[in-house]
């Protein structure tokens, strides 16, 4: 079988969280743990460039544990969100060119605890998988927090605003690890669905 044809490894994974200073603890924890776990699996995590809040737990935490880590940080933001020094950072112009390139290094996407700029950015990336232009595989972590994003994913499904099929471009698990094996088993699915 012609090599080029074969299903390829996921490479890296993008991370969509919040940087707020103030989040729980339990979320810091969280994040830390989704970086740890992608260092471990090898993967690059790519994520939005600031040093706070669930962005700075998981790189860092990425980072320390030897995981290959870039960040993409709008100059503007620069002193709001300081990158942390020791990470690998990109510096943009605008927003849209931070998505974009988030979005074009990623082979899947992870979702942590977040608030409005981390849901303008999985919408925006399961909207452009709903169109067609994209089959990465995108899942959220802790169903607690979650739930109701989800409940009304699964209400536009049921009102027929998506087609019942929408709901296999994302999953919603609880930890670190159920993410890595449900990142795996859809990337996999959806690399054999675009050889076949």
């Amino acid at each position: 079988m012609d090599q080029t044809l074969l299903p390829q490894p996921l490479k890296s994974v993008c991370v969509y969280c919040g940087s707020s200073p103030t989040a729980a603890q339990k979320y810091l924890d969280l994040a830390a743990s989704v970086g740890r776990a992608i260092a471990g699996r090898g993967w690059k995590l790519i994520y939005g460039g600031g040093g706070l809040g669930l962005m700075g737990a998981s790189a860092l935490a990425a980072h320390d544990s030897g995981g290959d880590v870039l960040g993409i940080l709008p100059r503007f933001l620069e002193t709001r969100e300081p990158p942390p020094a020791q990470i690998n950072t990109r510096r943009v112009d605008t927003m849209h060119e931070r998505k974009m390139m988030m979005f074009e290094l990623s082979d899947a996407f992870i979702v942590l605890p977040g608030g409005i700029g981390t849901l303008e950015e999985v919408v925006e990336t399961l909207s452009w998988r709903r169109l067609g232009l994209h089959s990465k595989p995108t899942v959220f972590v802790d169903k607690t927090f979650w739930g109701p994003f989800i409940a009304s994913l699964d209400h536009l499904v049921a009102e027929n605003f998506a087609p019942e099929t929408f709901k296999d471009s994302y999953a919603l698990v609880d930890t670190a690890e159920e993410c890595m094996r449900a990142l795996e088993v859809a990337h996999a699915q959806s690399a054999l669905t675009s050889v076949a």
